[in-house]
């Protein structure tokens, strides 16, 4: 990775934001996009900037930090905000992030309050609320969005602000589902409150725990918050499951994280993984403790269609996704298997 100049601090962020090049062994072909995108040669090249700040509520007790990538020429370029799993950081998921940002993609992790980078201990009296935290934490980002394209070197004036979509992992994806339009029951079993956000267009959800009636006992008490409701999530999302990824969490099995798809309404798709843990190959990074199943073809495979599924729904003309979904069903040795409804 080389260094491009660092810049000063930005007033709106009070954080040094720097960018760097990296290379990427991805490759677009640019005709598979209808919007304005980076030329073939420029979208191999991301600039990055971490961490930018943007002030939180007081409650939250930190500053939201963010890490941004960007390709680094191109107009009009839509968003995904990441929401990334339990203990992780902006900086965890570079295998997606960087790719969609090459694809031609502005990719923003924030930094959530349960991240081993902040040490929060448990008995931390914002433990409990941490669940809706991150949803906010998301909001916050929509919200700063134009805050966060001024304070990345060369992003100013490139960001379609009218396309984005969320992705996230494990509790991640539980966080981005909630602003597709999931919710989250209490105690009797009444949704709480709707906190979907009408910005956002479509999700990406990795490994996106299922319904809370099949909850171990520890996860029953201790998680209350995993007890969605998917009857409210609207918005059209790819579902990505592990067909080995036997939770500790609940009592059901694989086909856990398949219930957003059975349980939703509106146009989803849900793909299955052969073979995969609940790392999905390796979505977190290579030769980290939490991929127990690395497999660069499968995060390769989830590379592939999750940006054509993005490109797809936030450009309607585009065929990108039609033309996977072909690839992968006439594929003799696939990795996975494809629903759509």
């Amino acid at each position: 990775m080389s260094a491009i100049s660092p810049t000063s601090p930005t007033s709106a962020t009070s954080a040094t934001s720097s960018t760097s090049s990296t290379s990427s062994t991805s490759s677009t072909s640019g005709s598979d996009h209808p919007g304005p995108r980076p030329s073939t040669a420029a979208a191999a090249t991301v600039i990055s900037a971490r961490p930018v700040v943007l002030p939180a509520p007081s409650g939250r007790g930190e500053d939201l930090q963010v890490s941004v990538c960007a390709p680094a020429t191109g107009g009009d370029l839509p968003v995904i905000v990441f929401s990334h799993g339990f203990g992780w950081s902006m900086d965890g998921y570079a295998p997606l992030a960087d790719h969609w940002a090459a694809e031609g993609f502005v990719v923003v992790r924030p930094t959530h309050l349960d991240s081993r980078t902040l040490a929060i201990p448990h008995e931390d009296p914002r433990t409990p609320r941490i669940w809706r935290t991150r949803v906010e934490d998301l909001t916050l980002v929509l919200d700063g969005l134009g805050v966060l394209e001024a304070s990345v070197p060369g992003l100013a004036g490139r960001v379609d602000h009218g396309r984005i979509a969320v992705a996230g992992h494990s509790w991640g994806a539980q966080t981005a589902s909630t602003l597709l339009g999931a919710r989250v029951l209490d105690a009797d079993g009444v949704p709480g409150e709707d906190m979907s956000d009408p910005r956002v267009t479509a999700g990406v959800l990795l490994a996106l725990p299922g319904l809370g009636d099949s909850l171990t006992p520890f996860a029953a008490e201790n998680l209350p918050f995993m007890k969605p409701s998917f009857d409210t999530m609207t918005a059209p999302a790819l579902i990505v499951a592990g067909d080995r990824d036997d939770s500790a969490l609940s009592t059901r099995g694989p086909d856990w994280f398949t219930d957003a798809y059975t349980h939703s309404p509106g146009r989803k798709s849900l793909l299955t993984l052969f073979g995969a843990e609940h790392s999905l190959g390796g979505v977190p990074g290579t030769e980290v403790a939490e991929t127990t199943d690395e497999s660069p073809e499968r995060v390769a495979l989830i590379r592939r269609l999750s940006t054509a599924y993005l490109r797809s729904a936030l450009s309607p003309a585009d065929t990108g996704w039609r033309e996977a979904v072909a690839a992968l069903e006439n594929d003799p040795r696939a990795l996975g298997d494809l629903l759509s409804k």
